[in-house]
């Protein structure tokens, strides 16, 4: 497979400026950085920039109701040459650590002295919230997309997963920063025949056995209901997980409004115990194989260019990707996770697509790790999360 282009070097002579995102000019700086930094690389895939608009909206992103957030920017001269989101979570400091705040979005060109100074300005900022470190990418929480792609680079991500260069994990090691946790994803080729793997097929016919035991798909008709139901899950199964926040209503409601359009009802599987929702898995439709058509726009000069290039790569795809799931904690030990893959499998293999990205997994879930091997996958990309203590360098 071809590599990836080389990034743009910044200019050299100038000084490096960082400085907070004030008005519309600069809100457009921040979201079309990355198409300038990445528009030669055959594998990034360009956001929708109204969707980035909306995601950086506090009036429309429900995540600046609990979150404090500030976008920054880097400058040699006037040419912007990098970009970050510094983010202080209240709920994530009254889980897990009352001293560390977060980063995000990040893009930089190859330019170290624009990354440090870029990190330096988020360090300093935290600081004056009495947070000494920094955990990130987290564009805003685990609940979006996180990491630093850091093996994996010979194809475009899937939906919700972050792309990047290579050179950004030697900027962040460069600029002080330190591994903390890996995420991977698990590439799983469709059977001709759509069948789980026997192993996963013995657990899920075994938890089928006990007539307490149901699964079934997402009721459309019944959106509301289902989309509760399928945050309480959420939030219980995650409770406990690395840099978890729990999602309140509105934010939950914002994320299911985003997925409506994607999301295919047989896809979304629902598994019950004596009548009660127990947990859930959601696979996507992978539209990243559709939307590298549009370029970053639905339309150009008015004209529907872009979503006519959509619409036709929607009927191409052929990948989909398991992103979210959960188990209550008290059903975790009755094979309800194999009952769900083999479901989800099912259906992706009776829409014809022919692989399944299960993504991402902690390094650490031994189990997930597991049931992604049992299902037939090969660990094919690795994000990583990284942490850097103290304050400005």
């Amino acid at each position: 497979m071809s590599a990836p282009a080389a990034a743009p070097h910044a200019a050299t002579g100038a000084p490096v400026r960082v400085s907070p995102v004030d008005g519309r000019a600069d809100t457009t700086a921040f979201i079309r950085l990355p198409y300038t930094l990445h528009r030669d690389d055959p594998h990034w895939v360009a956001p929708l920039e109204r969707e980035m608009r909306a995601f950086l909206d506090p009036r429309r992103n429900p995540t600046f109701d609990t979150a404090e957030i500030r976008l920054l920017l880097a400058r040699r001269g006037r040419t912007v040459v990098g970009r970050i989101a510094v983010i202080s979570e209240p709920r994530y400091q009254e889980r897990h650590d009352f001293t560390c705040g977060h980063f995000g979005l990040f893009e930089c060109a190859d330019d170290t002295e624009a990354a440090a100074a870029l990190f330096d300005a988020a360090a300093a900022w935290l600081g004056e919230r009495g947070l000494s470190r920094m955990l990130g990418p987290l564009s805003f929480s685990v609940n979006d997309e996180c990491g630093v792609l850091v093996d994996g680079f010979d194809g475009p991500p899937s939906v919700g997963i972050p792309y990047n260069p290579p050179y950004y994990a030697r900027l962040l090691t460069d600029c002080g920063f330190g591994k903390a946790k890996d995420l991977l994803s698990w590439l799983v080729p469709m059977p001709a025949d759509g069948e789980p793997p026997a192993g996963i097929r013995r657990v899920a016919e075994r938890t089928l056995s006990d007539p307490a035991v149901r699964v079934r798909p997402l009721d459309p008709d019944r959106w509301d209901e289902e989309m509760a139901v399928i945050k309480d899950i959420y939030n219980d199964a995650w409770a406990e997980n690395y840099a978890s926040v729990p999602l309140t209503d509105r934010e939950f409601r914002h994320m299911a409004d985003r997925l409506k359009p994607l999301l295919k009802p047989e896809l979304v599987r629902i598994a019950e115990v004596d009548g009660e929702p127990a947990a859930f898995t959601m696979w996507l439709p992978d539209v990243n194989q559709a939307l590298r058509a549009a370029r970053g726009r639905l339309t150009t000069w008015g004209l529907p260019v872009g979503l006519l290039r959509v619409t036709r790569g929607m009927g191409r795809i052929t990948r989909v990707r398991g992103g979210t799931s959960g188990v209550r904690k008290e059903h975790r030990s009755r094979g309800l996770v194999a009952v769900l893959l083999a479901d989800a499998q099912r259906a992706a293999h009776r829409l014809g697509y022919t692989e399944t990205d299960l993504s991402w997994i902690l390094e650490d879930n031994r189990g997930s790790n597991r049931h992604a091997q049992a299902m037939g996958g090969v660990h094919f990309r690795t994000h990583r999360l990284y942490v850097r203590d103290g304050g400005p360098r």
